[in-house]
């Protein structure tokens, strides 16, 4: 591990943070020839991105502020178990991102963060096919389609102006009733008048694999991993340095700061305020013999969604704003649990495995792409809410134009880390 060697290695790159993001980077980094340090406290996937529900979501380009959510919000927050609540002790904290939240929800700033996720999702498919393909891994596909499911007409009406955006988009996707909705996934409560199938929607066998997988293929190109927590960071025009907590000091070219929903303080340290926030995700995820499903399905007046695995049906998801020193209220995963049965009645419910994870979320919902205002030697790449399994390999493709020196592949001025 060359660390202290004040001959600095001008190839050497330092990323603090071994979840999907941070992996993905390293795989993409290295397949570019660069010399790659991987440090995490835990190990590689072992937080948040142990326990995602597996979608590779190209198609959910619409914002967290867009889906209706800022209308649901009063009445969610009365139920505390619902899609969408706040510890009311972390209320006060959560104020000035709620604020944030609420301007982006207006119609101009929709618009622009529609545009830039749509971008970010056509290179997230090329990327993320290709990272997948390049590491051998591509039998992790799944490429059954999603099918997101209404209650009523109603429902699905308050949905035509998202779907239309996605259209508009380039996303292809039909609305079914009636017989071809059972088809399309037998055993659903007759509660479930219409859905909506995706059939460019793609999940994995499972997110953790993927994502060990992926830091095989680094590793195999000589990336390195650490275990250890972060103490300090700093930077120049010359070189960075990463101050352990044990006192050991590592000085590199470029650090890459992708530590999910911790992110925030590490950027703190350089100067640069990014209100980042925590979206406490729960799930339960049953024996794969729990159901006959037949692709990932959505819940989204319910804040849920049902995901077939090799290792098991996943349930889970709703947004818990509570930060990160809240404990976890597993009421959450029973709950939705107890949902999941009422809409598939022939769910068996037992032998299931609880666990909850931290989502790091802007209140725009775009990522924090980008460099530090302190030092170009230190790139951002986090906050990527939902969709950082989606988003990985484009992420990791961007921090490499960008160390590269070269043109990034997208436009990157809508995730600047600046723009708050």
């Amino acid at each position: 591990m060359r660390s202290m060697d004040p001959q600095l290695d001008k190839q050497e790159i330092v990323i603090v943070g071994a979840g999907i993001i941070g992996v993905a980077s390293a795989a993409c980094l290295s397949d570019a020839g660069y010399q790659v340090i991987l440090i995490d406290r835990q190990g590689i996937c072992e937080g948040t991105s142990s326990g995602n529900a597996g979608a590779l979501a190209f198609s959910d380009i619409l914002p967290m502020a867009s889906k209706g959510i800022l209308a649901k919000v009063p009445r969610w927050l009365m139920d505390p178990l619902g899609p969408f609540t706040i510890r009311p002790s972390y209320l006060p904290r959560l104020t000035p991102w709620l604020y944030r939240f609420w301007r982006a929800s207006r119609a101009d700033n929709l618009e622009r963060t529609v545009q830039a996720q749509g971008a970010m999702m056509r290179l997230a498919e090329l990327e993320m096919l290709g990272l997948m393909r390049r590491a051998g891994i591509h039998h992790m596909l799944r490429e059954n389609g999603s099918l997101e499911l209404y209650e009523s007409e109603e429902e699905l009406n308050a949905a035509l102006p998202g779907w239309q955006a996605r259209k508009n988009a380039g996303i292809a996707f039909e609305h079914l009733r009636g017989d071809d909705l059972a088809a399309s996934q037998p055993g659903l409560s007759p509660r479930f008048v219409a859905g909506t199938f995706v059939p460019g929607w793609k999940t994995v066998s499972d997110p953790q694999h993927v994502g060990k997988a992926l830091w095989d293929h680094a590793a195999s190109l000589g990336a390195q991993f650490m275990r250890g927590e972060v103490a300090s960071l700093s930077a120049d025009r010359a070189s960075t340095q990463v101050v352990m907590t044990n006192g050991t000091k590592l000085t590199s070219a470029k650090i890459v700061v992708a530590a999910g929903a911790w992110s925030h303080q590490l950027a703190h340290m350089l100067g640069d305020s990014i209100p980042l926030e925590t979206e406490r995700g729960y799930n339960t995820t049953l024996p794969a013999s729990a159901f006959d499903l037949k692709r990932q399905l959505i819940f989204s007046g319910h804040g849920f969604v049902v995901t077939p695995l090799d290792t098991g049906v996943r349930i889970g998801g709703a947004v818990e704003l509570g930060g990160l020193t809240l404990g976890p209220n597993y009421k959450r995963s029973e709950a939705m649990l107890a949902k999941a049965k009422l809409f598939m009645p022939d769910l068996e419910t037992s032998g299931g495995r609880q666990w909850m994870g931290y989502r790091p979320s802007l209140p725009d919902s775009l990522p924090v792409i980008g460099y530090a205002r302190a030092s170009k030697n230190v790139l951002y790449a986090f906050g990527h809410g939902h969709l950082g399994l989606t988003q990985a390999a484009a992420t990791g493709r961007l921090m490499t134009d960008l160390i590269e020196g070269k043109e990034p592949s997208i436009p990157i001025d809508p995730f600047s880390p600046q723009r708050f």
